[in-house]
């Protein structure tokens, strides 16, 4: 390794992603999954027992962490409520912080608080915690509010605060340097396309608008996500069906999306289906397809000028058929793909839309892991300054 690596944690629930990375070089040294946290007969009964494991396998691996000259460890967390702004160095009070805030995302917090327990007992270097929501923390006023009574939003520190910013962040710049123009004058459109999916609309640099919300079931068509819906659905379906809150809200994060539609939550499973010939999933991509349209003339109307529109994550960097599908019947606004260049394999970063055209369509693979790696090094070196 060349340089100072950095070890980023995810820790969910039951699992643990851990990559360690060098960030002035982007040098991946190391990766794995540690999963079934928790679960009877896994073996690894906390988060502390899933460091621990990791760092064997790091060993196995001829990374002695004690030796390999960590800098620090960077942690992802999904939701800095109002709070967090900007990636934190962590103390026991910014722990409690992140532990308060788990009513905002249930799924996704408290797997991020025992991670950083068990790393920070584990690992004496600075932890820093890097928000999936800071990216859109400046909002503007009018983005970011919901139309609902004042005092029941402050009380109950709901606004829209947008997930995967991480991953915003980073393609909205990497765009920068593919097109080789400053990140400050361009207006971007980015499409985050996995299982969960999200758009947000950036302005120099700066996100003024992203269809993820209070929680991350706002927006897009998702693997197993409804996206938008009437919010008279809740008690419609409470009224009519007898469900109760919980049920409406597992059916709505658990059941719906491409899989309440056509069965699979997979991409490539619906793919399949489709060439099949069944309908469900033809429907199922019409409805993705349609949504993600919306979301681009949407955004394009609040940006006033679109220079980049960029598909990132699983499904928006691998499937060509949807990209096209997307930027279809907007020539009029200055979309369009180049076939050969749309279909052309490739991971890496790439413009697919013809040469001349007055918006680029790019496709730029994201890495959460690498921006975490290096918002902790800078807020480390700012510290220091």
């Amino acid at each position: 390794m060349t340089g100072a690596p950095v070890l980023v944690l995810n820790a969910g629930s039951s699992s643990l992603k851990y990559q360690l990375v060098v960030p002035g070089t982007t040098e991946v040294a190391a990766k794995g999954t540690i999963e079934r946290i928790g679960e009877d007969g896994s073996g690894i009964a906390d988060h502390s027992a899933a460091v621990r494991q990791m760092t064997e396998q790091l060993g196995a691996a001829g990374i002695d962490l004690a030796t390999a000259g960590v800098r620090a460890v960077g942690h992802r967390v999904v939701h800095g409520g109002p709070d967090f702004s900007d990636p934190v160095v962590v103390t026991d009070a910014v722990v409690e912080q992140i532990r308060d805030l788990s009513p905002l995302a249930p799924l996704h917090n408290p797997g991020a608080v025992a991670g950083i327990e068990a790393a920070r007992a584990e690992l004496a270097v600075p932890h820093v915690a890097v928000f999936d929501t800071a990216f859109f923390a400046g909002l503007p006023a009018a983005a970011a509010t919901y139309a609902i009574p004042r005092e029941l939003a402050a009380q109950y520190r709901i606004r829209r605060y947008g997930m995967h910013g991480t991953s915003h962040r980073y393609v909205s710049t990497a765009v920068a340097a593919l097109v080789g123009r400053p990140l400050a004058e361009l207006s971007q459109i980015v499409l985050h396309l996995g299982n969960g999916a999200s758009a947000s609309a950036v302005q120099g640099g700066r996100a003024i608008e992203t269809s993820m919300g209070l929680t991350p079931l706002q927006g897009l068509v998702m693997g197993t996500r409804s996206g938008d819906v009437d919010p008279g659905l809740h008690p419609y379906l409470a009224r009519e069906a007898g469900l109760s809150i919980d049920e409406i809200d597992s059916a709505l994060n658990k059941q719906s999306g491409l899989k309440g539609l056509s069965g699979v939550n997979d991409f490539r499973a619906l793919q399949e289906l489709r060439q099949a010939g069944d309908a469900d999933a033809e429907l199922a991509f019409g409805v993705y397809v349609h949504r993600l349209k919306h979301y681009v003339g949407a955004y394009l109307a609040q940006l006033g000028r679109l220079d980049v529109l960029t598909f990132t994550a699983g499904v928006g960097e691998n499937n060509a058929e949807l990209r096209a599908a997307v930027v279809a019947g907007l020539d009029g606004l200055g979309l369009s793909v180049d076939p050969d260049r749309n279909a052309a394999p490739g991971g890496g970063a790439r413009v697919i839309s013809p040469d001349g055209s007055r918006v680029t369509v790019a496709v730029v693979p994201t890495n959460e892991e690498l921006e975490i790696a290096r918002q902790t090094v800078a807020l480390l070196d700012s510290s220091a300054g």
